[in-house]
């Protein structure tokens, strides 16, 4: 089985690269990278279709990271940090079903990768930013909205048991 931390992180290193080197080819940044793990039981796939996914939707990702922060300018924002949460936004709002994770574990493992390879703080205002994001997303409100009906469901069943 793939392991998705150790391809996450490849991902994050990757965009960081392409981040860093503009002019660089992120097909051979993500061949390098796989190389260079290839010990790791990357999942290749998740790995080529969430960096394609998040450059793809960068505007709209980066204009929910400037929204959700607007305290810190997003060319302020460090590059491991910026990466990171564009990787998580992207499985929160935009992962097509076959490479999509709960919630939960989306902003988990981005804030680990922060710990990793961030600064001091970085897992605090990684699991701030995506914890607005995710409240002020469709995906949540759905979410809601399901967990009202069971709630409503259940105490409907439990008064009818009651008579």
């Amino acid at each position: 089985m793939a392991n998705r931390h150790q391809s996450r992180t490849c991902v994050m290193q990757s965009l960081y690269e392409l981040d860093l080197r503009a002019t660089g080819k992120i097909e051979e940044i993500i061949k390098r990278n796989i190389k260079e793990k290839e010990k790791s039981d990357l999942d290749k796939k998740y790995i080529k279709e969430t960096v394609s996914g998040v450059i793809k939707n960068l505007a709209k990702i980066d204009k929910l990271i400037t929204d959700s922060a607007p305290e810190w300018p997003l060319e302020q924002i460090a590059r491991v940090d910026k990466n990171i949460l564009r990787i998580a936004i992207f499985e929160l709002l935009f992962a097509k079903e076959d490479i999509k994770v709960p919630p939960k574990v989306a902003i988990d493992e981005a804030v680990e990768i922060a710990k990793t390879f961030g600064g001091e703080n970085s897992s605090k205002f990684v699991n701030g930013v995506l914890g607005t994001i995710y409240r002020q997303s469709d995906v949540y409100k759905k979410e809601q909205a399901k967990e009202k009906k069971e709630k409503e469901k259940k105490e409907k069943e439990k008064k009818c048991e009651m008579k």
